[in-house]
């Protein structure tokens, strides 16, 4: 669902930058005021695990098109709103400056599309409503699904308005809307399962992480083997399971194939969407998780970098390691900064001090 240039107009790309600057500032003063000493820790191997595991397309049986997990409701379950929408949108940045997944003039379209709906609206006012205190199976499942499901349907009813209140692609707005529904809502579900997969598993190994858990009756992983357990899944992910991920189209790409051909859609980019090509095209190195063969790629697709069977299979696992040891870096800083900023104000001294 990664969103690229061509849809978007210079006025809606914008505004969604600045409403993405905004919950990113908004996110890390709460962090500052209200650090969880068990969570910062985990926000650079968690990107890293997302981010992997963005790359493993799974097939939607009867439909010709495929899925990937967004990873928000995972990450909000597991660091709190606040921290996982800061590493989602590390990930996603990651992706759309060094890999060209999704256009840097989108870039706030895809951080609010698959970052603020899962992290502030799906968790809060869904997930934590089922799955309640006492975190029990059944109850995490049910708020899992339903939680992924209601984040995945919002963030693709914010592709298709994004898309049409930019007026630059040739895209009905019902067909579009008719189409990108009902494949993400069968996305949703097995980001449902797979959410509830990972919370069960740190339930177990590591009850204190998750708020409002009771207590650990049994043997629990320490938090150093927890973030190893994630970092090893994060390269398994990455630089093996990729390898054998479906081919076939996306939900976004499918949506557009079935309106507009194999080919882009057609759009009235200009002057900005160069200029933004041109800047993801140097700062891409390994565009669409495959190595350049030389030439400037296509700029401006309307379809995002999702790997598609044209970037060979050590190309996808080069990426995947690149890709999880850079989202580990800018994610583990960002927490490892705002935990220092924290303990600087508790002393009642400057940052640097």
């Amino acid at each position: 669902m990664h969103m690229a240039d061509a849809l978007i107009s210079p006025v809606v790309g914008a505004a969604a930058w600045a409403a993405t600057a905004g919950a990113v500032g908004h996110s890390s003063r709460k962090l500052r005021e209200e650090l969880d000493g068990h969570r910062i820790p985990l926000m650079g191997v968690l990107g890293a695990f997302i981010f992997a595991a963005q790359m493993v397309n799974f097939t939607i049986p009867a439909t010709g098109s495929s899925g990937h997990l967004g990873g928000g409701l995972i990450l909000a379950a597991l660091l709190g709103p606040q921290a996982a929408f800061l590493t989602l949108a590390s990930v996603l940045t990651v992706q759309a400056l060094f890999f060209a997944d999704g256009g840097l003039l989108a870039l706030g379209c895809n951080i609010l599309n698959l970052g603020f709906f899962p992290c502030f609206v799906a968790y809060p006012f869904i997930y934590r409503k089922i799955a309640g205190g006492h975190m029990k199976r059944w109850r995490i499942t049910t708020g899992a699904l339903a939680g992924a499901v209601a984040g995945l349907q919002l963030g693709a009813l914010g592709v298709v308005l994004e898309t049409w209140l930019s007026g630059i692609s040739e895209l009905p707005l019902r067909t579009f809307l008719f189409l990108m529904q009902p494949i993400h809502l069968a996305i949703g579900l097995v980001e449902g399962l797979a959410t509830a997969a990972v919370v069960l598993f740190v339930v177990k190994a590591r009850p204190e992480i998750l708020r409002e858990t009771e207590p650990a009756t049994g043997p629990a992983l320490s938090p150093r083997a927890l973030a190893a357990v994630f970092l090893g899944a994060a390269i398994v992910l990455g630089g093996g399971v990729s390898y054998f991920a479906s081919v076939r189209p996306d939900g976004l790409e499918w949506a557009l194939s079935r309106i507009s051909g194999p080919g882009a859609p057609g759009s009235t980019a200009g002057e900005v969407h160069d200029i933004a090509g041109d800047l993801q095209d140097r700062t891409a190195v390994l565009p669409d998780y495959g190595f350049r063969e030389g030439g400037r790629r296509e700029p401006a697709a309307a379809t995002d970098g999702t790997p598609d069977g044209s970037a060979t299979g050590a190309g996808k696992a080069v990426s995947g390691l690149v890709g999880g040891l850079l989202t580990l870096l800018i994610a583990g800083a960002a927490g490892f900064f705002l935990k220092r900023r924290h303990n600087a104000a508790a002393r009642g001294g400057p940052a640097g001090s």
